[in-house]
């Protein structure tokens, strides 16, 4: 009895050295097949996304604004100021381009808690600049800040464009003060637009569609998240900041001037020049490019045609 335990434990132990010595089947890949060349989990499958209900709800939302959007500018009528205000946010290209960037951050968001977040710093601020305009204006006009307000739109394209560049634990931080600044900027454009009117309609036009700009691009994409779109964002981004740049520098480089020169007081007539010209066809003479009435020329003034007869 004591024998044939033995060997039944010698048996159990050659079974348990040749499992661990021979991989198991499963991870030896089959002849021919080739190892797929980018790791589970970092692309996509793109057919199945595009097959998903949430992905569909959230291109309907993208393509609902570009259909309104058509409809308005296809159908003569009378634009009403909710209308405008919509269209008139999209007139601003550098804040447009901005609010696009912010679509971009929000579809990169790791989790829906961090795009709700950048969402609603965008909206708090624009609303709470819109609602309190006049008295906040003024105290930003009576600072030193009130000289620099130029600044502020390509700086906030700038900074939504560095944004998509940041990493690791600040990208949420920086991506939050770029939303807060292209809402303080965009309310600006409106709030001024807007002075001392307060029309209800138009205000609430141009928040939905600054919310339309930032949240409908970024739902779809969302879809599509992973380390792919790392390299296309930070393109994004760079061209957002070389926009910033050349917007910037566009505030600094003086108009030519088309204006006519100053008259001399020291000369005749103030030295504004004089130009008769009196044409071959017998028509009226010309002063200064100004037709001169033939009835002023009186007999006697020396100006009259001769008489044939005379001679």
């Amino acid at each position: 009895m004591t024998k044939r335990r033995q060997q039944q434990r010698a048996k159990k132990r050659r079974q348990g050295q040749a499992g661990t010595a021979s991989p198991p089947a499963a991870a030896i890949p089959a002849a021919g097949q080739a190892q797929s060349p980018v790791p589970a989990g970092t692309r996509p499958d793109f057919l199945r996304i595009l097959r998903t209900s949430s992905f569909r709800w959230s291109l309907s939302l993208l393509l609902f604004g570009f259909f309104l959007l058509l409809l308005s500018q296809t159908i003569p009528h009378d634009y009403g100021f909710l209308e405008l205000g919509f269209l008139f946010t999209l007139s601003i290209y550098d804040i447009v381009l901005a609010m696009l960037g912010l679509a971009v951050a929000c579809a990169m968001a790791p989790r829906a808690a961090d795009m709700r977040t950048i969402v609603l710093v965008f909206f708090a601020v624009l609303a709470g600049m819109l609602m309190f305009f006049d008295p906040i204006f003024r105290a930003i006009f009576a600072s030193p800040l009130g000289e620099y307000l130029f600044l502020i739109a390509p700086a906030a394209v700038m900074l939504t464009g560095a944004s998509l560049w940041v990493a690791g634990v600040w990208r949420q931080r920086v991506v939050l003060l770029a939303a807060a600044v292209v809402a303080f900027s965009l309310s600006l454009f409106i709030g001024l637009d807007d002075l001392g009117i307060g029309i209800f309609d138009f205000t609430a036009g141009s928040v939905l569609c600054a919310l339309w700009l930032v949240v409908a691009p970024a739902l779809p994409l969302r879809q599509f998240r992973g380390p792919w779109l790392t390299i296309p964002s930070r393109i994004i981004g760079s061209w957002l900041v070389v926009i910033g740049i050349i917007v910037l520098a566009s505030l600094y480089v003086p108009l030519p001037v088309k204006a006519p020169s100053l008259p001399d007081p020291s000369m005749p007539d103030g030295g504004a020049t004089m130009e008769l010209q009196i044409p071959d066809d017998g028509s009226a003479p010309t002063l200064n490019g100004e037709e001169l009435p033939l009835d002023l020329l009186e007999p006697g003034d020396g100006l009259e045609a001769p008489d044939p007869s005379s001679q």
